[in-house]
């Protein structure tokens, strides 16, 4: 049956999915992460390009990328981040407003006080740690095809999460693991004409977990369409 019962379906998963930041430790069955990996092929891209390339990152792997991403980002504290993609210039008006919400939402279910450097500093970490997942899926894209490219792996990145979605896995994409390529690159031997758009924690979600009931808000229609008639 398609139609209404297909967009109820999709409907579904886009508003029950959120970013997961607690996991249980058990590996995923290979051949689930196949049928994730299977589905999310799928995505369209320019000219039919398919530009990304995705490592999933587990075991021992997972543990060196880990630790060398934590070691990057303390050894370049308060230093521009060493993206392959430049980071937002600046955060204003709802765009700030949302950013702000959002973060205090995640502190607040995670007891981080306002003003606890110490506290916010551990969380931000966690990024590195890739929230206690026991994958990540590191996504890269082709040098050549530019910000089309970083595009389509965007695209991707929401096929993957809401394939996981339907497969009982939890998903946190993040922009953070950007931020430390240097490790990415060198653990993962990524040759120089792969650039690092962002990984994706993923998993056996841990709905025992702090953050387990935090959900970001999402703006009404009215503030982001307009119709033109």
């Amino acid at each position: 049956m398609t139609g209404q019962h297909d967009f109820e379906t999709l409907d579904r998963l886009l508003t029950g999915r959120r970013s997961c930041r607690g996991y249980l430790p058990d590996e995923v069955p290979r051949a689930t992460i196949e049928q994730l990996l299977g589905a999310a092929q799928h995505t369209a891209s320019w000219c039919n390009t398919q530009p990304w390339q995705v490592h999933i990152v587990s075991g021992e792997a997972r543990e060196s990328l880990s630790k060398a991403a934590v070691d990057n980002v303390i050894a370049m504290f308060g230093q521009p981040a060493p993206s392959d993609f430049p980071f937002p210039a600046a955060y204003t008006g709802v765009y700030d407003e949302r950013r702000k919400e959002v973060g205090w939402q995640l502190y607040g279910a995670v007891g981080v006080e306002r003003g606890d450097r110490d506290a916010s500093a551990a969380q931000m970490l966690r990024n590195f740690e890739f929230f206690g997942a026991p994958h990540v899926a590191i996504v890269t894209t082709d040098a050549d095809l530019g910000v089309y490219g970083a595009i389509d792996c965007g695209l991707y990145v929401n096929s993957f999460m809401l394939a996981a979605q339907a497969l009982g896995l939890g998903t946190c994409a993040q922009a953070a693991i950007a931020q430390v390529t240097p490790a990415v690159r060198e653990v993962l031997g990524l040759p120089d004409d792969r650039l690092v758009v962002c990984g994706i924690s993923f998993g056996r979600p841990d709905l025992d977990h702090p953050s387990a009931g935090f959900t970001s808000t999402r703006a009404p229609i009215d503030q982001v369409a307009t119709f033109v008639d």
